[in-house]
């Protein structure tokens, strides 16, 4: 009798944690070594392991001052680690879903094939030389405005200017938010030579790949746009349209944040900012001193997210919005959610449901997790911080570094999940769906 081994390799909803956890836990031994740490001897464990996840699921948030605490070979290591992260959630979103699509029949395929703008399961290489390529030239344009910049405007010399604006552009692209000045972008404020390129390459990192290989293709078409890129970028207009206008209108006269700038600094605030929390994580304004109000809609924009494939984090837009076409239709008493005369599956309904429910269950836990460890930490602000590295977004109101190391614990399981949790449990949902071939009766219980 022969016995079928199953390789772990046919099972990527284990692997991709598995995979991070290596990653951060050979960061962490890196930035545990003395050469990591700008004064002599090394970085505490939690402060290593904080610092390793936060760059290896490209969120930005620290605990320790990024420019002066870690040294250059620090800073390098950042750099690697949240281009490493960054590449590899990309291409994991992408192979995953190719594995997926390998596991449907032939018309599955064909649909999947479709949806997924043509990235075919028979052209890995092709996905993956792609993706590399985007990367290296979206990185490589920023990062040659950004030295211009540094060189022509601040009067940087050529070497550092080169390095600062490489390292920015990487943190950019991967939507790591790691930045080598202590206030992050709030001395470039008013400079759109330094916050538009680096929001550009926020924006490019975080709506996702499939997306704008369909975009360079058919951009003047959008008629022929696929489901998901059409969801996708509807989406983007959609938060752009409700995040921009919030942090005009509320942080208009705010002296903490816009107040003192003049009418095309605060635009230019507002965009960055609004840009920033697809899961940027710069900021160019202080955000622990916003009101209340903005700080209640950027939980709500952070949650949500970027696209799907992409280096952003958060529920992600497709979820949120299919989400949304659900609650519509059964509003209307509809039997089938219909986006642009296209029926969503019903178990691309419940896939949404139970990434959406489990997103918000894991925030209203570690919130209160957070505020039951730390003391004269206000509830919005600990919401803040949780919603922020659940989403691997990275923008913090100034509490992170003061957190007790079992808070910031708390902080690192949810980056690890939230960056991790969405993909292995959309594709293990969808990778372990099953036809029954009978049905048991039907009951309605009382909803409402």
């Amino acid at each position: 009798m022969t016995l079928r081994v199953r390789s772990p390799w046919r099972r990527p909803a284990r692997i991709v944690p598995l995979a991070f956890l290596a990653l951060i836990a050979v960061g962490t031994a890196l930035m545990m070594l003395p050469a990591a740490r700008a004064d002599p001897g090394h970085a505490p464990f939690v402060t290593a392991l904080f610092t390793a996840a936060s760059a290896v699921c490209v969120t930005g948030l620290a605990v320790v001052d990024t420019p002066t605490y870690w040294s250059t070979f620090g800073h390098v290591l950042l750099t690697v680690l949240s281009q490493i992260g960054g590449f590899g959630i990309v291409t994991l979103a992408t192979l995953l879903s190719l594995l997926v699509s390998r596991r449907l029949g032939l018309s599955g395929r064909l649909l999947a094939q479709a949806e997924s703008s043509g990235l075919s399961g028979g052209n890995i290489r092709g996905v993956l030389f792609r993706v590399a390529m985007v990367m290296l030239v979206a990185e490589s344009a920023i990062a040659v405005v950004l030295t211009l910049r540094f060189m022509i405007g601040y009067g940087y010399p050529p070497g550092r200017a080169t390095w600062e604006a490489v390292f920015h552009a990487v943190q950019a692209f991967n939507n790591a938010g790691f930045a080598l000045y202590p206030d992050s972008l709030v001395r470039f404020v008013t400079d759109p030579w330094i916050c538009v390129p680096l929001a550009l390459g926020v924006f490019a990192g975080s709506i996702g790949f499939p997306v704008l290989f369909e975009l360079a293709r058919e951009w003047r078409r959008p008629g022929i746009w696929s489901t998901h890129t059409w969801l996708t970028v509807s989406g983007t207009v959609l938060l752009s349209i409700v995040g921009f206008p919030v942090f005009l209108i509320f942080e208009w006269r705010n002296p903490g944040t816009l107040g003192l700038l003049d009418t095309p600094g605060k635009i230019l605030a507002a965009f960055t900012q609004d840009v920033m929390t697809r899961s940027g994580g710069f900021n160019s304004i202080d955000l622990g001193k916003m009101n209340s109000e903005t700080i209640a809609v950027t939980n709500g924009l952070m949650f949500i997210g970027g696209g799907s494939a992409s280096t952003a984090g958060g529920i992600k837009l497709t979820t949120f919005l299919l989400l949304a076409f659900v609650i519509w239709a059964e509003i209307r008493g509809e039997p089938d959610v219909v986006i642009r005369k296209r029926r969503i599956a019903e178990e691309t309904q419940r896939q949404a449901l139970t990434v959406a429910l489990m997103g918000v269950a894991l925030v209203a836990t570690g919130t209160v997790v957070l505020d039951a460890l730390t003391e004269d930490v206000p509830f919005d602000r600990a919401l803040f911080e949780v919603t922020s590295a659940f989403a691997t977004v990275g923008l913090s109101t100034g509490i992170t570094p003061s957190l007790p190391p079992s808070a910031q614990l708390v902080l690192v399981a949810l980056m690890y999940v939230g960056r991790v949790g969405t993909i292995a449990v959309g594709t293990a949902i969808a990778l372990n769906t099953r036809r029954r071939h009978y049905r048991y009766p039907e009951e309605r219980p009382l909803v409402g």
